[in-house]
């Protein structure tokens, strides 16, 4: 007599093994005896949980008309009114450029620049001169953005370093920071100044594992030095570059507002306003917390497609890509 069909156990997966006690009792083994990276994993993950996920729920906001006596719950539903209100206002376009434009300047110009660095510092074999260097191009990363500011100011003063030069040579001082042609070669040259050392690190751990027997071999077929970075140095670091750049990408519409804050005056709205400032001086400033929410929001979902993007075009391109 022939079984039913019924009365067959299903078939497991193919390379998939049923958990047994044996095997659960071997999973709390390996957790025991890794407890203490666990522990160290522990702080971040309740850090991203409570201060990231959380907050999450915080989104709703922007499709309401938010009371704070009402609650984010309460509150009433009023769709994509937000979105639409800022789509259509007249000062979206100026925000919009101004964001893209101080993006692409940082992009064309703050890039390369840690990459060259690291270049050069991968070149140099005195010890001591390198880390002499790599010691003063740090620095600055780890000044409050409040005293980068604030010696930016003071050096471009009327009476400041800058100024003294102006009129050392014979020219008339200058109010830079008063000038909105200025604001952005003034935003852009300090960032590079305050970054580049801090993002040569990862590039400098790049070159690391470039191979030294191809670039021995390329030096005995008498390669200079400048082919030597084209040809071997340059595609042995290839990968990295093509993440970072993609990161970059996905930030083209999201930049940090405290510098500006601290920088810009109302002269220099006409280039120095971007969508995270108006956010700040509309949701937190002026109480329109639904309206700043959905302008964050917005802001947050244009880099998102912005990454997406980014990363399909290396995916074909090359074969280096986030995901």
């Amino acid at each position: 007599m022939k079984k039913s069909a019924g009365m067959h156990p299903a078939p497991l997966a193919a390379g998939r093994k049923p958990l047994t006690r044996d095997n659960r009792s071997q999973v709390w083994r390996k957790i025991k005896k890794s407890k203490y990276l666990y522990l160290i994993f522990l702080l971040p993950f309740v850090y991203y949980c409570v201060f990231q996920y959380a907050p999450m729920y915080g989104i709703l906001i922007a499709f309401k008309d938010y009371n704070i006596v009402k609650g984010v719950f309460n509150s009433p539903w009023i769709g994509f009114k937000h979105f639409s209100k800022f789509l259509s206002d007249p000062y979206f376009w100026k925000l919009a450029r101004n964001t893209l434009l101080l993006n692409l300047y940082n992009l064309f110009w703050g890039f390369p620049v840690p990459i060259i660095l690291a270049l050069a510092l991968n070149e140099v074999r005195s010890m001591k001169f390198k880390k002499v260097v790599q010691t003063v191009s740090y620095l600055p990363h780890f000044i409050s953005t409040v005293v980068i500011c604030g010696m930016i100011t003071n050096f471009l003063s009327s009476t400041g370093l800058i100024n003294q030069i102006v009129q050392f040579f014979g020219g008339k001082p200058v109010q830079f920071l008063l000038m909105p042609q200025y604001f952005r070669t003034i935003y852009i040259a300090s960032g590079i100044w305050q970054g580049a050392g801090w993002g040569s690190i990862v590039y400098l751990a790049a070159l690391t594992n470039v191979d030294q027997e191809i670039l021995e071999a390329a030096m005995i077929d008498g390669a200079n030095r400048w082919q030597r970075i084209r040809n071997v140095t340059l595609p042995c670091i290839a990968p990295t570059i093509t993440i970072m750049l993609i990161m970059q990408m996905g930030r083209l519409l999201s930049l940090g507002y405290e510098k500006i804050l601290l920088l810009y005056n109302g002269s220099t709205y006409e280039t120095a306003d971007v969508i995270s400032t108006f956010v700040y001086r509309r949701g937190v400033l002026g109480g329109d917390f639904s309206y700043g929410t959905a302008v964050g929001l917005f802001q947050s979902v244009i880099g998102l497609i912005l990454l997406t993007v980014a990363n399909k075009a290396a995916g074909k391109l090359s074969e280096t890509t986030l995901w």
